[in-house]
């Protein structure tokens, strides 16, 4: 598969949940990035890609929420690319990239292509 990435990835552990039209399934958090999120499930459910959905990650006392759409799902894993999200948890989510890359500018650069693709 090529990879067509343009934004970092950070290996994240974490509980969320994922909501579709269908259902509400507990899922773990493998890795973030200011598009989407990689998912895998604690139990198999017909998800399908191009659905609509929303990812909830819980940190604490802190929430991360995205509107997304099911970019893929291969086996136990789900990927979601991020079509919407709140301002809180954009702030949140870019902390976490932040202290996880450990390069505020290639954030910043990030960002800024996140700006310029809306």
């Amino acid at each position: 598969m090529n990879e067509r990435r343009h934004f970092s990835r950070v290996a994240f552990d974490a509980d969320a949940v994922l909501t579709t039209t269908e259902d509400r399934l507990a899922v773990k958090v493998i890795d973030l990035s200011l598009k989407g999120a990689l998912l895998r499930q604690c139990a198999a459910l017909p998800v399908s890609a191009g659905a609509p959905c929303l990812v909830e990650v819980k940190l604490g006392d802190l929430r991360i929420a995205m509107a997304a759409e099911v970019a893929h799902v291969h086996g136990d894993q789900i990927g979601v690319l991020c079509r919407s999200i709140d301002i809180e948890s954009i702030t949140h989510l870019r902390r976490l990239i932040e202290i996880n890359l450990g390069d505020a500018r290639l954030l910043e650069r990030e960002l800024k292509a996140l700006i310029s693709s809306a």
